[in-house]
């Protein structure tokens, strides 16, 4: 007795999954390559830096442009670490309590507070600085990393208030009402329960906390510019000024200066997803 087999058709997912996975390669390869090529020239000699068509891979690589940052960009990685790590201590301290209050304190008008946070977010960045310029002028503050960790936060703090009450409206209120007969105060509850368990909301606003300062120039270029401690931004905008032929060296900076951020990313891109989704979906 023979059985004949018929082969059953592909469905049209199989069959345009391969079209979809080539696209998204395509793309990806597209938006990574300016990186590939940061990376590239970093490492190219300068004599061949001017070479038609310049070569895709450092046949001749060469490490001169990381030894200049390591010579003469140091002292702003070192002022962009303490901005970047004072921005999120001060960002998260302030928008933690924040968003606890508005997600279970339910103070009143906290509907028009969350409003007036989603319109600090679309205020341009040259307004604040222009603003912050009048104001660090009479106090002294002008040229100070005190005062960039201040004016850095207030990007991240609105952002960073909606996150955590997004994410701690996702708490159950039994577990608080718990907390509360047993004698715990607002403050205790606060501490002891909704800030642990509210560890993705802190990682992901610390992320774009850091990220934000890390990267800022405007605020830098408006408050700093000149001064004893300037930004990694600064020191590359003034790298590119003096030294615009040495290309190498340039993009040895803009590596280096890129290299905090992407680490911090990669580690932490798990906690980032939980964070970001918090709030998403009710029960």
């Amino acid at each position: 007795m023979t059985t004949a087999t018929t082969r059953r058709p592909r469905p049209r997912q199989a069959r345009t999954a391969w079209w979809k996975t080539a696209t998204g390669l395509v793309l990806t390869a597209v938006m990574l390559f300016p990186v590939y090529w940061m990376l590239n020239v970093s490492l190219t000699r300068d004599q061949d830096m001017r070479k038609s068509p310049p070569d895709l891979f450092p046949v001749h690589g060469t490490l001169e442009g990381y030894r200049k940052v390591l010579d003469e960009q140091l002292p702003y990685l070192g002022t962009s670490l303490v901005i970047g790590l004072g921005t999120v201590v001060l960002t998260v301290a302030l928008a933690a309590p924040a968003g606890y209050a508005l997600a279970h304190l339910r103070p009143r008008g906290g509907g028009v507070i969350g409003f007036l946070f989603l319109v600090a977010q679309m205020i341009p960045g040259i307004i604040m600085a222009m603003g912050f310029y009048a104001f660090y002028l009479s106090l002294g503050l002008l040229q100070s990393v005190p005062g960039l960790i201040v004016a850095d936060s207030t990007l991240a703090v609105p952002f960073a208030v909606l996150i955590f009450t997004a994410f701690m409206s996702g708490i159950p209120e039994e577990l608080l009402q718990a907390a509360r007969t047993d004698g715990a105060g607002p403050l205790r509850t606060f501490w002891s329960i909704v800030l642990p368990m509210s560890r993705n909301a802190v990682v992901t606003v610390s992320l774009f906390a850091f990220l934000w300062s890390w990267s800022d120039f405007v605020f830098a270029s408006t408050l700093a510019n000149g001064g004893a401690h300037e930004p990694i931004t600064l020191g590359i905008y003034h790298y590119i000024g003096n030294n615009n032929q040495e290309w190498n060296a340039i993009m040895a900076t803009a590596v280096v200066a890129s290299l905090p951020a992407t680490v911090i990313l990669v580690l932490a891109q798990r906690y980032v997803a939980a964070g970001v989704t918090a709030g998403a979906v009710k029960d």
